[in-house]
């Protein structure tokens, strides 16, 4: 029954069928015809997973993001960044590296990201000559800022699978964050020499494009200051972000409409279903795991031949990487992570660590074809073939690996500052 299972969930996945009905079909046929158990107890594993309280958070600052795109505080952002660095050779691509970290501070979204701030940079850099290939393969990949820098989905969802404090594992994606973000900017400057700068932007254009910003450059403060205060949970810093979101887009900025408010709430809720409907079928493969004891049989297994840390580290990424090819990063989560934070454990690892090293080597599927979807929404951005983009991927994947082997070697960036915590 199991062995059917497995073969079930790789033909649909091959076909294409839904990631959700994937987990849901094999797990559920494993569940209840190999372990006899009955319907109600998927159900009530699926419904305890979906109520956890942390996961409010996921569509409070999904819709945050949304405001912030469409109230115009993710222009300000843009033009802020751009005349800071404009004037430097491949400027317009530092720049959208850039606004993307801005951007990550107070949208936890990826898709958004790419959405939000590719919609102002990728047609203005290929207007100025810019390679369209690198630009749309520099957008899907800058986004993945969005999983590191806090407040994060990924990071909220880790939490609900590992019970590590949120708290903690935002902190453990800043230093990180800010590593991928210096080395995206690295190679943007190696591979754009050669392209025309902007005019240098004078000290009076830079003040009043960060002045209009600011209102946007202190929600970070808003979230994260809350949260670690002490004064707010991560789902009710969540929800203020999304207030003050609204609040700017329709007073301070005033592009805000109801009507693309109603636009911000149907958004949101199309990428909540998304997300919401992997975990609800993601829990029967728990069960499954659960009854049938796999994550203490592969502590086992991997004890007993002797595997050292570092090529557990090494396995890990691999599998991450193979996975995040053909599976979207959520639910490559949900499939390995309870496995991987067992395993994680028994080598006296941190858990923190793990997130780091995870999200690293998974992200790059971002990327990597078939299933690229930062690639495909970057390229829809555009109205350009995916395809076309996938001559730059090779570069960006070779940035990817050094940098989740650097996230391996010195585990000091992902545990460090949450330490002090």
């Amino acid at each position: 029954m199991f062995a059917l299972a497995s073969i079930l969930s790789l033909l649909a996945l091959i076909i294409s069928v839904p990631i959700f009905l994937v987990f849901g079909l094999g797990s559920s046929i494993a569940a209840i015809g190999g372990l006899n158990l009955p319907w109600s107890v998927l159900i009530q594993v699926s419904f305890g997973a979906l109520t956890k309280h942390v996961l409010i958070a996921v569509p409070l600052f999904i819709f945050s993001g949304m405001a912030m795109l469409k109230g115009g505080a993710a222009l300000r952002l843009v033009r802020f960044a751009t005349t800071l660095v404009g004037h430097w050779p491949g400027g317009l691509g530092v720049a959208m590296v850039i606004a993307m970290g801005f951007f990550a501070a107070f949208c936890g979204s990826i898709l958004a990201a790419i959405t939000a701030v590719g919609t102002i940079m990728m047609p203005k850099m290929i207007e100025q000559g810019y390679p369209t290939p690198f630009v749309v393969v520099l957008a899907a990949s800058a986004a993945l800022l969005e999983a590191l820098i806090p407040p994060s989905n990924a990071a909220i969802l880790f939490s609900a699978l590992t019970y590590v404090p949120v708290s903690k594992t935002f902190a453990a994606g800043v230093i990180p964050g800010i590593i991928l973000l210096i080395l995206m900017v690295l190679l943007v400057l190696f591979k754009c020499r050669h392209i025309r700068a902007d005019k240098k932007a004078t000290f009076k254009e830079r003040l009043s494009s960060f002045i209009a910003a600011l209102p946007a450059l202190i929600t970070p403060v808003i979230i994260l200051g809350g949260i670690y205060a002490g004064f707010l949970t991560p789902s009710e810093s969540a929800a203020i972000a999304g207030v003050y979101a609204v609040a700017i887009g329709f007073l301070i900025y005033r592009e805000l409409t109801f009507s693309s408010l109603l636009s911000c709430l149907k958004d949101t809720a199309i990428i909540t279903a998304v997300i919401f409907s992997i975990i609800a079928t993601a829990t029967f493969l728990s069960v499954v795991l659960t009854y049938t004891q796999a994550p203490q049989k592969i502590i086992t297994y991997f004890t007993d031949m002797g595997v050292s840390v570092n090529l557990f580290w090494i396995m890990l990424g691999t599998i991450c990487l193979i996975l995040g090819t053909f599976i979207e990063i959520v639910p490559v989560f949900y499939l390995t992570v309870p496995i991987f934070a067992a395993l994680t454990l028994s080598f006296d690892q941190s858990l923190l660590h793990l997130y780091v090293v995870f999200v690293a080597f998974a992200g790059i599927g971002m990327i990597t074809p078939p299933v690229c979807v930062g690639i495909y929404t970057a390229a829809g951005v555009i109205k350009e073939n995916p395809a076309n983009a996938f001559k730059e991927v090779p570069l960006f994947t070779i940035v990817g690996i050094i940098y989740g082997i650097l996230m391996i070697l010195f585990p000091v960036f992902s545990t460090w500052l949450p330490s002090l915590l």
